[in-house]
């Protein structure tokens, strides 16, 4: 719930217009290779997992993926 709450405040902060999804089915979080949840993952690729990151390190993350 925090990391999609965060997800969704830098990517609005940073004017990028992306969908944030919720995975809550064990088989879908499974199938990404996550052993720890939290995770965010982007365009398919894990960029974090067992972790809530800070806003701002969702920013960098965002802008390095968005080029």
């Amino acid at each position: 719930m925090e990391l999609t709450r965060r997800t969704e405040s830098a990517a609005q902060y940073l004017g990028l217009d992306v969908t944030v999804e919720k995975v809550s089915d064990i088989s879908e979080i499974i199938k990404f290779g996550i052993m720890m949840t939290p995770a965010l993952v982007i365009d398919g690729t894990v960029k974090i997992a067992g972790r809530v990151p800070s806003e701002d390190e969702i920013q960098s993350i965002l802008k390095m993926a968005r080029g």
